[in-house]
């Protein structure tokens, strides 16, 4: 018997963290994806502190109506406008062991709209 779609998601959660870490310089940008919010977060690794954080439950994104997939490219440019004001341009991208594919490639495309290089 295989592994359960959990222990999948899991296993490839951690390959990925073994290669992307964040530092002060260059955060990890970790997404984390529920059925119905989108999350994400600018972490460094070496001081163990969360730099910015954006989701689709913020109050100045409540007004974004749409697809889930739209409001993750909004939650996107959130966090992207987060890190430049922050004086933060270059991040590694963490897709929390999801497929870069639907609402996780959103949430990028939309971070790379607004200026972050990833």
């Amino acid at each position: 018997m295989g592994l359960s779609k959990t222990q999948r998601k899991y296993r490839i959660r951690r390959r990925i963290r073994k290669v992307s870490t964040g530092t002060a310089q260059k955060p990890r940008l970790s997404v984390f994806r529920s059925n119905n919010e989108i999350y994400a977060q600018l972490i460094d690794d070496v001081n163990g502190t969360t730099l910015a954080a954006a989701s689709s439950r913020d109050k100045d994104l409540a007004s974004v109506k749409g697809t889930k997939s739209e409001v993750a490219t909004a939650v996107g440019k959130t966090i992207a406008e987060k890190a430049i004001k922050a004086g933060l341009d270059k991040v590694a991208f963490d897709r929390g062991g999801n497929l870069y594919h639907g609402r996780v490639k959103s949430l990028a495309e939309g971070a790379r709209e607004a200026g972050l290089k990833f």
